[in-house]
């Protein structure tokens, strides 16, 4: 080989380039939701043409689902607990090899797929067809539907359960065309991950490990010049003596220097399925970027937490940028709902960003995710800007458990973050979960007797024991987290053959810690959590207050349509008033004098009205529980 010419990739391919840019295909795969577009596809696309190369994305998840449902497709992506998901393409990938030949299934216990499959006239059988037939000739109907030898590399995007779907795939376009140059990318080849699917599927050529901004386009330089990819940041290879593993790469710092992703086939195809009309872009999430990584993991990484593998650090776009983006966005596709694939709200974005949005008078429909330790102003500004959707991260209603989980807010700071959403019009998406070690019986009898007096705000969607998680502290740190048994979540025994290390592959794990509580201290907890749902869809639980200086009047529907009223006169109404807006202790209330009682009358009359379901107490600190009945 001389020095000029080109080097042969993997399986002997040889990069052809037009004018030095390689042609690149970037799809995603079943099952990622076909409810928005994939920012990854679209934010590397978009970089890989500013470097020159010509980019195809396939929105393919979105073939699957106007395949099989819309409705039963978004439950299995929704889906948790067992891969369900990639169980279904697991015969398609891996054909006789594959493992449960007979079709057993992992046990799952998901009471809206069931409803969805018994909706479209099926049943579990369905579901054995699905992976069956269904799978394997939608498998063969891409691979024989695109014109893939007019490529030179094709990228997959694998977060959670695309993984089977996306080897499926590549492991036939492989065998009909070996010159192609087959790319993994995203959060299911971090560390470990990426290392074991490289070494145990000869369809993946190269994976990505970390931020890809820099090295993406830097590997598609690499190719189209015949070099080697050795120096590529993150690169994960087969050598001769196994994996080779390129240096870590380093978290994108300067965020405002991306481009904005495109979006403009996920909607040529998503309107020629028939998934969206033209008329109805408006109802579509546009994802946008305007943060990476936690500055509160930064700080104390949340025992559970498996996010942010290896770019913890964080980073955030300027408030004009993310303004610009937005902007930009809505003209381009119509659509006024954005959805920030943010971990934390950056708290600057309080200061400048939020308050620029109002002045602009924009009519946004904006999801973010948030620490829950916002005031009753930063919540009524996220809604004036637009901000309509929360998540969060509430997880417990006890002090002593959030301490455990490193969460650096306490149980009335959720409660109140509760009531302010409510009040403005948030929508909260939370959860709640248990089996910490450290745990007591009491920190679940505390919850359970708390959770009546809350039926007027908005329940968990779910309730249940924490999941181990790759990367998350709990798995990582064995000595402050002492485990009896650890091993891969059990269902991937039904997806995955014996040559793959699942130690290596999964995500999450079955687990036993050595110090827990028995699962019967949790009873009394869920009971409540299923009454406070269903509170909310029996009628409208509502604890509103009325209020004059002097007199103040509770109204609580809150656990029948019929009204009760409670009356609080002086000083009662002035200490109600005074815990409303946040969470107080009495040295503070005395100390500010916002309490006309010495300390121990100030304790005597909050107690009272805890004791009456009208406030929380949360050890020294106590919260007003019902809402302002008017204005806001």
């Amino acid at each position: 080989m001389t020095a000029t010419e080109p080097m042969a990739g993997p399986g002997g391919a040889r990069a052809s380039c037009a004018a030095g840019g390689l042609r690149v295909a970037l799809v995603t795969m079943p099952f990622a939701s076909h409810r928005r577009p994939s920012l990854q596809l679209g934010l590397l696309a978009a970089i890989a043409r500013e470097y020159g190369h010509t980019v195809s994305t396939f929105h393919f998840n979105l073939d699957f689902a106007a395949l099989i449902e819309p409705r039963l497709y978004n439950l299995l992506c929704e889906h948790r607990g067992t891969a369900l998901g990639d169980w279904l393409f697991a015969e398609a990938a891996f054909g006789r090899r594959a493992p449960d030949a007979g079709r057993r299934m992992p046990s799952f216990d998901d009471a809206d797929l069931a409803a969805a499959l018994a909706a479209t006239g099926g049943d579990t059988a369905a579901l054995r067809r699905l992976r069956g037939e269904t799978a394997g000739s939608f498998i063969e109907e891409l691979a024989g539907g695109v014109a893939w030898d007019e490529f030179d590399v094709v990228g997959f995007t694998t977060t959670f359960q695309q993984n089977v779907a996306s080897l499926a795939l590549a492991a036939r376009l492989k065998r009909a065309h070996p010159r192609l140059v087959t790319l993994f990318g995203g959060a299911n080849v971090d560390g470990a991950m990426g290392v074991e699917m490289v070494r145990a599927f000869d369809c993946v050529d190269y994976a990505l490990s970390g931020e890809a901004d820099r090295s993406f386009p830097m590997l598609l330089r690499r190719l189209a010049d015949g070099a080697s990819p050795d120096d590529v940041p993150g690169l994960l290879r087969r050598g001769r003596d196994g994996v080779v593993a390129g240096a870590p790469s380093a978290p994108t710092a300067a965020l405002d220097d991306l481009p904005v992703p495109d979006y403009d086939e996920y909607f040529e195809r998503a309107e020629r399925l028939g998934l969206i009309r033209a008329a109805a872009r408006r109802d579509i999430d546009l994802p946008f970027e305007s943060a990476r990584g936690c500055w509160w993991g930064q700080r104390r990484h949340c025992t559970f937490c498996g996010l942010n593998g290896q770019t913890m650090k964080f980073r955030s776009k300027s408030p004009q940028r993310v303004i610009d983006e937005l902007t930009l966005q809505a003209r381009r596709y119509r659509s006024y709902r954005f959805e920030a694939v943010d971990n934390i709200l950056d708290p600057a974005y309080l200061e400048e960003m939020l308050p620029k949005l109002v002045e602009a008078g924009v009519t946004y429909d904006i999801f973010y995710e948030v620490k829950a330790n916002l005031s009753r102003d930063q919540l009524a500004l996220l809604r004036r800007a637009g901000v309509r959707r929360i998540q969060p991260g509430i997880e417990s209603l006890s002090s002593h458990v959030l301490r455990l989980m490193r969460k650096g807010v306490r149980a009335s700071d959720n409660v109140n973050l509760l009531r302010w959403a409510s009040y403005y019009g948030l929508s909260v998406s939370w959860n709640l979960i248990w089996g910490f070690p450290g745990e007591t019986e009491e920190d679940y009898r505390e919850q359970a007797s708390l959770v009546p007096h809350l039926l007027h705000l908005e329940p968990p969607g779910g309730a249940g024991r924490v999941w181990l998680e790759r990367f998350s502290p709990m798995f990582t740190d064995r000595a402050a987290f002492p485990m009896a048994t650890v091993r891969p979540e059990s269902s991937l025994d039904f997806v995955y053959p014996d040559f793959v290390d699942k130690d290596r592959l999964a995500y999450f794990f079955d687990y036993r810690l050595e110090e827990a509580l028995p699962e019967v201290s949790y009873g009394s907890m869920a009971l409540a959590v299923k009454a406070w749902q269903a509170a909310r869809k029996d009628h409208d639980p509502q604890l509103r207050f009325f209020y004059t200086p002097g007199l103040l009047e509770v109204v609580d529907t809150r656990h029948s349509a019929d009204e009760t009223t409670y009356t609080l006169r002086a000083p009662l109404d002035t200490l109600y008033i005074a815990c409303s807006d946040r969470p107080r202790s009495v040295r503070s209330l005395v100390t500010e004098g916002d309490s006309p009682l010495n300390a121990s009358d100030t304790r005597i009359a909050l107690d009272r009205l805890c004791d009456a379901g009208l406030a929380m107490r949360d050890r020294d600190r106590y919260l007003a529980l019902a809402l302002p009945a008017t204005g806001r």
